[in-house]
């Protein structure tokens, strides 16, 4: 699905990359300089300014979603704020015997005013992006059943990123409710920390007290700062125009078209398609992450070399960092910790000891996360699928923990050895690759077809010209590929050890330094996948 369909009014689609020559060499300048003329006291409302104008020229009216999600968070917070004034204030009056149950009373207010909220917001976002599912799934069951009746599929036109704004406005509010924050009576400032230019199009889903502050608080732009955001900024789009976009137009023609290929193209294609994911998403959070940065503001990291991961619990720990940490705190937490799951815990834990027996509510926890994971990223069986099937594997391996490391130690195995490690993250990526083939494919049938096909029939074709030229690739762009993932291995294995590539080379000589900048600069608009006749890849998380 093109971003295009999601735009009502825009007036500038190529703004939703960060990486369009709009955005780096008009609205990012511009911002820049007007936010350095601009005096001190009003750089945070420019900042508020251009947030929704940039968001204005992406979404034209669907702006007004951002706008009522705002509002409303707002007043909710002071509601539960005012709630929780109200009790203090009452409880220092009564008895001490009847406060147990007047603040029984006001917390079951607040739960109510939650409640609310977040069903508001939620249900917002399952009836403008899943109603056409919903509603096509129950015309086939209607079907089926041999009933004559159908109904409408509705189309709702929704604004770009209110996956991520809707998570953020929940966030705020049940942090309000737990005490975590105070409620913003600044509407404003709470407005700004909603629609923060960078990340409105695809995340990092940020918690009011990680980043609400440091925009409101903005300094004048710092030299250091400067340069360290636009190398990130380019660095990102080393990952974005050289590797994902470069390898489109492939897996398109694998995924996307009705060629039968042998299912070593298939395994080829699985392969490129989990690359140009991660170095689209990836690379788009480095230009986020990168053009805060230039305005003073640090923002959480959504990425931490997953592909270095042993497990596939450690591989989401280092992906999407921003959704999981959401998920864990607003479903997992609530879920486990709810006083039945406590009772089956502590049930389950004398039956079945102390690992196994908390696994029994875990595990339903963990259904609850995978389930809505799926189908957070879109509205098709092939995304709750996507999400079972890590679901399977995590349980699986939390439940395999013990006797692997029986055997382990039967075997006098030691995990920590290079090659023990080299083999779990082969496995985890192999599983990866296999749960991204039906992330991206057209449909869990399609899916499953691609898989049979690849399992069955793992066989390769000669790559020459004739099979290149339908997979629109040649050996000219492989190797242009592999030499930039490289260069972006080598840098993650020193970022793993700890290693700041930026600052390192902030203390060598001013000649290496630009340099390397200017080597960098050359290398993507020698080898960047642009130029006339070629369309522009549309970030591809932010359909989600």
């Amino acid at each position: 699905m093109q971003l295009s369909s999601l735009l009502l009014a825009g007036k500038g689609k190529s703004l939703t990359s960060l990486f369009s020559l709009l955005y780096l060499i008009l609205f990012l300048p511009a911002c820049i300089v007007g936010y350095t003329l601009t005096p001190k006291k009003w750089k945070k409302y420019f900042l508020l300014l251009a947030s929704y104008g940039f968001f204005w020229l992406i979404s034209g009216e669907l702006v007004i979603y951002l706008i009522i999600s705002t509002f409303s968070v707002h007043y909710f917070g002071i509601w539960i704020d005012r709630l929780s004034g109200q009790m203090k204030a009452q409880l220092a009056e009564l008895p001490k015997e009847q406060r147990k149950q007047a603040k029984a009373g006001f917390v079951k207010k607040q739960r109510g005013v939650v409640t609310l909220a977040a069903v508001l917001h939620i249900g917002l976002l399952l009836v403008l992006k899943y109603s056409p599912f919903f509603t096509t799934n129950v015309n086939t069951l209607l079907n089926k059943l041999g009933l004559s009746v159908s109904l409408e599929i509705p189309k709702y036109l929704m604004p770009i990123g209110i996956s991520f704004f809707t998570l953020q406005a929940v966030s705020y509010i049940v942090d309000v409710y737990r005490g975590v924050i105070k409620a913003d009576g600044d509407l404003l400032r709470l407005a700004l920390f909603m629609s923060f230019f960078p990340q409105i199009i695809e995340g990092p889903i940020c918690r009011y007290s990680e980043t609400a502050e440091q925009l409101w608080n903005v300094k004048p732009i710092e030299y250091r700062n400067l340069t360290f955001g636009l190398q990130r900024i380019l660095f990102g789009m080393l990952k974005k125009v050289v590797v994902a976009d470069r390898l489109n137009l492939l897996v398109s023609a694998v995924f996307d078209t009705k060629n039968n290929y042998q299912g070593g193209i298939i395994a080829i294609g699985a392969v490129c398609y989990t690359v140009q994911l991660y170095m689209d998403f990836s690379g788009s959070m480095d230009a986020v992450v990168g053009t805060a940065q230039i305005f003073g503001i640090t923002m959480p990291e959504n990425f931490k070399r997953p592909f270095f991961s042993k497990t596939i619990s450690e591989f989401w720990k280092r992906w999407h960092i921003s959704l999981g940490a959401w998920f864990r705190d607003y479903i997992f937490y609530p879920v486990t910790t709810a006083k039945k799951m406590k009772k089956l815990t502590s049930s389950a834990r004398k039956k079945l000891g102390n690992h196994y027996g908390p696994l029994v509510a875990g595990s339903i926890a963990l259904f609850c996360v995978w389930f809505c994971n799926g189908l957070w990223h879109g509205s098709a069986w092939s995304f709750i699928f996507f999400g079972m099937y890590h679901f399977a594997l995590i349980l699986i391996g939390n439940m395999l923990e013990p006797p692997v490391q029986a055997v382990n130690k039967k075997l006098h195995i030691d995990p920590k050895r290079f090659w023990y490690r080299l083999l779990q993250i082969i496995r985890t990526c192999v599983l990866v690759v296999i749960g991204e083939l039906f992330f991206r494919a057209r449909g869990l049938r399609a899916g499953l077809d691609l898989f049979k096909r690849m399992v069955t029939d793992f066989s390769f074709s000669t790559l020459d010209n004739r099979l290149l030229k339908t997979l629109h690739a040649d050996r000219y762009d492989f190797a242009i590929v592999g030499v930039t993932l490289l260069i972006i291995f080598v840098v993650s294995v020193l970022n793993e050890k700890g290693v700041c590539i930026r600052e390192s080379l902030s203390k060598k000589h001013v000649v290496i330094r630009w340099a390397v900048l200017y080597a960098l600069l050359l290398y993507i608009i020698i080898f960047g996948a642009y130029g006339l006749g070629y369309k522009p890849v549309d970030p591809m998380y932010a359909q989600y």
